[in-house]
């Protein structure tokens, strides 16, 4: 697909309503390991490794718009119709590209610290905000300082409270991921989206227009101690889509690895709710 082969996992029955299933930094489509056996009782589930992550293929020119289209080959594929969409981290600005290239086949919006808003972007964006901004080689050093091991630690246990954080009980997680970006192209990927996320934030009025136009049924399963996105993006997108239903979970960026069992529950009754309703009354 688009000169790279797409690793991909799906679950359940194809004739249910599908949901795509979207990663973020560092991770793949492991990261839903812990959400498929109860989310595949109400939907069929397709889950990608994102180009340059887990055992997708790395693209010569990789960026989110490039993502989308790979993804969008494989739902087309796959004969994927209407889809709900989970929306979190880098997978954020891949799922709105599918989403807003065809707003008549999103069943909803399934967001999990993702960001649509400037609200979102707080102080540990700034070094990225100034690379964006001034694109030189210190400011991209700055700006991709987490492309480490320890960063990619971070991505499961920072700012999460000590208690939490035990929740998650062994290193294999972060340890796999880093062994995949030290393979050929995989920290070029990283850095590059680093840069191109500056285009999805450009894009925010854009998106703004979608979610205004369209007002797709909406769930919200924010981590409150995620150090990346700000809490204060949650106000903005409950004033963005006002039926939104919010929860806000005592976890950290990686929500799924500690409160799966919590954000699964939520996301069925989404789905069964949002497909009753959807149904011609009798």
């Amino acid at each position: 697909m688009s000169g790279a082969e797409l690793a991909y996992v799906t679950a359940g029955e194809p004739s249910k309503p599908a949901a795509l299933l979207l990663h973020g930094f560092p991770g793949s489509a492991d990261y839903f390991r812990h959400l498929a056996p109860e989310l595949s009782k109400a939907a069929y589930l397709i889950a990608p490794d994102l180009p340059g992550f887990g055992a997708s293929d790395v693209l010569p020119a990789p960026s989110f718009a490039a993502f989308a289209r790979a993804v969008a080959e494989l739902l087309d594929r796959l004969a994927v119709g209407p889809r709900y969409i989970y929306l979190h981290d880098f997978g954020a600005p891949v799922g709105f590209d599918i989403a807003m290239q065809a707003p008549d086949q999103v069943l909803g919006l399934i967001v999990q610290n993702a960001n649509a808003h400037r609200a979102g972007l707080g102080p540990p964006w700034d070094p990225v905000i100034d690379y964006w901004t001034h694109p030189n080689p210190d400011n991209e050093a700055a700006a991709t300082a987490h492309l480490t091991f320890e960063g990619v630690r971070n991505g499961y246990l920072g700012g999460m409270p000590p208690d939490v954080a035990a929740r998650i009980p062994a290193a294999e997680t972060w340890e796999a991921d880093w062994r995949v970006m030290q393979a050929p192209g995989r920290m070029e990927t990283q850095r590059a989206l680093v840069r191109d996320y500056g285009n999805h934030v450009a894009r925010f009025a854009e998106i703004a227009g979608y979610l205004a136009r369209w007002q797709p049924p909406a769930l919200m399963v924010w981590a409150r101690h995620d150090p990346f996105f700000d809490l204060a993006e949650v106000l903005s997108w409950m004033q963005a889509l006002p039926r939104m239903e919010a929860h806000v979970l005592d976890a950290g960026h990686k929500l799924l690895e500690t409160h799966a069992a919590e954000a699964s529950s939520l996301m069925l009754d989404f789905i069964r709710r949002t497909q009753a309703a959807a149904r011609p009354s009798r």
